[in-house]
């Protein structure tokens, strides 16, 4: 039987086009554990209908994948929305060039970004290293869209294989510093956290049992908040 989320994606998709990034591929992912969740890692572009209408860019890991569909239908008619699903991290050298790239496709006037999913492992991201490469992050979208309203979320809880409503004794820990560093990165660059991780903390159960990614209902979660985030920030 086709799943109603399933066959929602089948009518949203063909009102997108997938942009090639110009001069940079999208990036891929090389660890077996962490996969796209989805259609894969892209820019995904909405068809403008209507030009008078403000657009917006959410860049993320798989996890957007999840919520990009009903965040995409709540804007309907309010905003046109972009995506950018990387499994890139701050320690990637070529990120700056991949976000120029990227919002070379705007202008944007909210962009709503994470990166967290993909930068646990060790050597990623060199030791010591988060902060200032978070900054030189949020700087590129600085320079990149000056006027768009930023807003950074926070990475979701990550769970223990097979057993949703546990947390993962080796890769949450990481993910809580970082995201603890890169709120205080935020609260420096004077940006709002979209706390995605602390909606997510009491819904463990909600988790699918792969330790990334969440049910229905738990992706409904996310679709509610990231939409009324970005509804309070599109220009009235």
């Amino acid at each position: 039987m086709i799943s109603r989320f399933t066959l929602f994606l089948g009518l949203l998709l063909p009102l997108l086009t997938v942009a090639a990034f110009s001069q940079t591929p999208p990036a891929q992912e090389t660890d077996p554990r962490l996969h796209a969740d989805g259609p894969g890692w892209r820019l995904q572009k909405a068809a403008i209908t209507d030009p008078s209408l403000p657009r917006v860019l959410l860049m993320g890991d798989s996890i957007l994948n999840g919520y990009l569909p009903g965040v995409a239908k709540a804007l309907e008619g309010k905003a046109f929305v972009d995506a950018w699903v990387t499994p890139t991290s701050q320690g990637d050298k070529s990120l700056p060039r991949q976000i120029e790239e990227v919002l070379a496709q705007g202008p944007y006037a909210v962009i709503h970004f994470n990166l967290g999913l993909h930068g646990w492992q060790k050597g990623r991201i060199p030791e010591g290293q988060y902060e200032p490469l978070t900054h030189a992050m949020v700087q590129a979208f600085k320079r990149g869209a000056p006027k768009a309203v930023l807003i950074w979320a926070s990475t979701t809880p990550v769970t223990k294989q097979d057993h949703p409503g546990e947390l993962d004794p080796e890769i949450n820990p990481i993910i809580v510093e970082h995201n603890a560093m890169a709120a205080t990165v935020m609260k420096e660059e004077g940006l709002p956290t979209d706390d995605l991780n602390a909606l997510m903390m009491p819904h463990l159960d909600l988790a699918r049992g792969d330790r990334f990614h969440w049910k229905p209902e738990g992706t409904a979660l996310l679709v509610k908040q990231v939409s009324e985030a970005l509804l309070k920030a599109l220009p009235r």
